[in-house]
């Protein structure tokens, strides 16, 4: 990883990586919100965040972050990942299809003391879909 890369927004990919929210949690404050505008998702508080953590890890067995860039501007920090997987579990309105996965996103978060007390997450949700086989490719020109 390059070094400009801040040391939050590397524990935060560390984090999702690793599977255990043991590992995740520290990184946010009691009254964190994290926020996946593509699934339309607000969670407030640690068990929220866990329940959609848990959530994402039946729904992509190997789901991981693959960070491409951040940078920390005062209590702000953007980051450009790459998320990818398979399609493993079932999740409500959603079958499982064991295809993979790979979506490039971004997410701003506000930190506090170090901590993420604010995540919002953007992400293509058609490019998902069209990938696990879900809705069907653009035409092509």
């Amino acid at each position: 990883m390059p070094q400009q890369i801040p040391r939050v927004a590397q524990d935060f990919q560390a984090g999702w990586n690793s599977h255990d929210w043991n590992k995740f949690a520290p990184l946010f404050t009691d009254d964190c919100v994290y926020e996946d505008l593509a699934l339309g998702r607000v969670c407030h508080g640690k068990e929220e965040a866990k329940a959609f953590f848990d959530e994402t890890l039946v729904f992509s067995a190997d789901f991981k972050i693959e960070l491409k860039s951040a940078f920390v501007a005062g209590d702000w920090m953007g980051s450009e990942w790459i998320m990818s997987g398979t399609h493993t579990g079932d999740v409500p309105a959603m079958k499982a299809t064991g295809k993979k996965f790979s979506i490039r996103g971004a997410s701003i978060l506000e930190l506090r003391k170090g901590k993420i007390s604010r995540n919002t997450d953007y992400w293509n949700m058609a490019s998902f879909l069209q990938q696990v086989g879900l809705m069907p490719a653009a035409p092509t020109k």
